[in-house]
């Protein structure tokens, strides 16, 4: 959604790496050894990979 939102026409190494970062800032305080990656059914995980996405695309 972010790239999208961006105007992106190609999926850049920065906006993948923006979109790792921002899954894991939604694991957070939550991450431990059965508890490494949200569940995509989590509603920050969409909002959070989309904003970090679109501003890496604008950079």
């Amino acid at each position: 959604r972010g790239a999208l939102d961006a105007g992106a026409r190609r999926i850049t190494e920065k906006m993948k790496v923006a979109a790792a970062e921002a899954i894991f800032s939604v694991v957070g305080d939550d991450l431990d050894a059965d508890h490494i990656v949200p569940s995509p059914l989590d509603p920050r995980v969409g909002p959070a990979v989309a904003a970090a996405v679109a501003a890496a695309a604008e950079v």
